[in-house]
């Protein structure tokens, strides 16, 4: 096989070699990428009277001819050449024969694939944005509908206060709103154009980076050339916030797991995101979730590998950069489906109500209202709080809860309480009561949900892209 490089070589490379070097397996997924900037640059080539209209003509006709035959099937990426970039380098000459030689005039394969990558990683960027916005519609859904869902809130996973399932899933809303916000900072950021960089120094051909900038709708080229064909950053960048979205779905998933299990039994998910066991006919395992959990390790090691790649790399372009493409693809497309199907599979969950009301009331998460409670009636709250223990103390060893004792039984602690102290450490009432914005009151929750919703209604990577759309106009 003919190499883009050979010229300067007396003797074929060992076949080991070859397929060692070679990267065409994975990175045939840039083939749209590359055949898309391929076309600019000849457009821009073209206009800056480097190639002839003829010439540009019969390139892009080629190269249109080639998307169409692959999207089809018509034509197969032959993965016995070197990289993709080869191959449609290859098959372009060979279908319109010299012209086709004059298209990797004034670049490098160093800023081709640094274009290609930074167009994919781009595009998969606004594709994640876009599944964690359903994610998030899923989310606030369940919100909406779950305004007096009582449940026990936690800390160090024990009972702490009640709380409702409104409030609860509006944590992991803010967790992913902020994913989507990074995601679009990284959009932003990364959005420069790196071809016409060369190998690392540019080149001596009248280019004009900001014409094919323009083009492949980026805000403008990069302004260092070596920093153009050497940087990762937007990549590692990505894997981060990627890690960071799955460790948020890994802590989802670790809850639903537990609300799952028959000692809690506060959901009941649907059988299309479930498996049974081989041996045990009553098994409903929640595999989904756990595959989640699981595959978080996954994504992180893809960061960890970019950046033990990166750490020690000199100056310009080195090939330990083609190792930023596979486990970077099998991050993304590991992301994408894992947002997809916990979207699924929260969006059919069932919730035992019963069971999450219960929960609360027979965890004690109502002690520190009935401290507020004596607070009210004058006590100091030190001794409030050491009232209420000596009344957990005892509605421990009596099996019972504080809500069940006895007018009686409760001033048989403290002569402050009354009448009033059942409503006042009512379920309701504890959540009701607090009032303070992000607090779980419905009155409280209501505005949240409403500025979610607000939220939802602008896309930040979208309003970027138009932003700049009309800027290019």
């Amino acid at each position: 096989m003919a190499q883009l490089w050979g010229g300067r070589f007396t003797k074929q490379t060992d076949q080991l070699v070859f397929d060692f070097n070679a990267s065409i397996t994975f990175d045939k997924r840039l083939f749209h990428e590359d055949v898309t900037g391929s076309i600019v640059h000849a457009t821009m080539l073209a206009k800056q009277g480097i190639l002839t209209e003829e010439e540009k003509k019969s390139i892009i006709e080629g190269l249109t001819g080639i998307l169409e035959d692959v999207d089809a099937g018509k034509l197969t990426i032959d993965e016995t050449q070197e990289d993709i970039h080869s191959f449609v380098e290859a098959t372009l000459i060979d279908r319109i024969g010299d012209a086709g030689k004059k298209l990797h005039t004034g670049r490098s394969r160093n800023d081709q694939v640094a274009l290609d990558m930074r167009l994919y990683t781009r595009a998969r960027v606004a594709e994640t944005d876009g599944l964690l916005e359903k994610l998030l519609e899923a989310i606030l859904d369940t919100m909406e509908n779950n305004l007096e869902t009582y449940m026990p809130g936690f800390t160090h996973l024990q009972k702490a206060q009640p709380i409702t399932l409104a409030h609860h899933y509006g944590a992991y809303f803010e967790m992913f709103k902020r994913d989507r916000q990074r995601l679009a900072d990284i959009y932003k950021r990364m959005n420069y154009c790196p071809l016409g960089a060369g190998a690392l120094a540019g080149t001596t051909y009248p280019l004009d980076r900001e014409y094919t900038a323009k083009l492949l709708r980026f805000e403008g080229p990069t302004l260092n050339s070596i920093d153009s064909v050497a940087d990762r950053d937007y990549l590692i960048e990505f894997l981060s916030a990627l890690s960071t979205i799955m460790m948020h779905l890994s802590r989802f998933s670790e809850e639903i797991i537990i609300w799952n299990s028959n000692e809690y039994q506060f959901v009941e998910l649907d059988d299309a995101y479930s498996t049974g066991s081989s041996i045990m006919p009553q098994k409903k395992n929640p595999d989904i979730a756990e595959l989640v959990r699981g595959k978080t390790g996954r994504v992180y090691g893809a960061l960890m590998a970019l950046l033990t790649t990166m750490k020690g790399l000199p100056l310009a372009y080195n090939k330990d950069m083609q190792e930023d493409k596979e486990m970077a693809f099998d991050a993304m497309d590991t992301v994408a489906d894992c947002i997809a199907l916990f979207t699924g599979m929260i969006k059919t969950m069932k919730f035992r109500k019963d069971r999450m009301a219960k929960s609360a009331m027979n965890g004690f998460t109502n002690a520190t209202d009935a401290a507020d409670y004596l607070v009210g009636k004058g006590v100091p709250f030190r001794d409030a709080h050491g009232i209420i223990g000596r009344l957990v103390l005892y509605c421990i060893e009596k099996d019972t809860s504080i809500d069940a004792l006895s007018l009686e039984e409760l001033r048989s602690i403290s002569d402050k309480f009354d009448e009033d102290i059942y409503d006042a450490i009512s379920l309701k009432t504890c959540v009701e009561k607090r009032l303070t914005i992000g607090a779980p009151g419905a009155e409280m929750m209501k505005q949240v949900i409403e500025k979610n919703k607000e939220y939802l209604k602008t896309n930040a990577i979208e309003v970027y892209q138009q932003a700049l759309e009309d800027r290019i106009q």
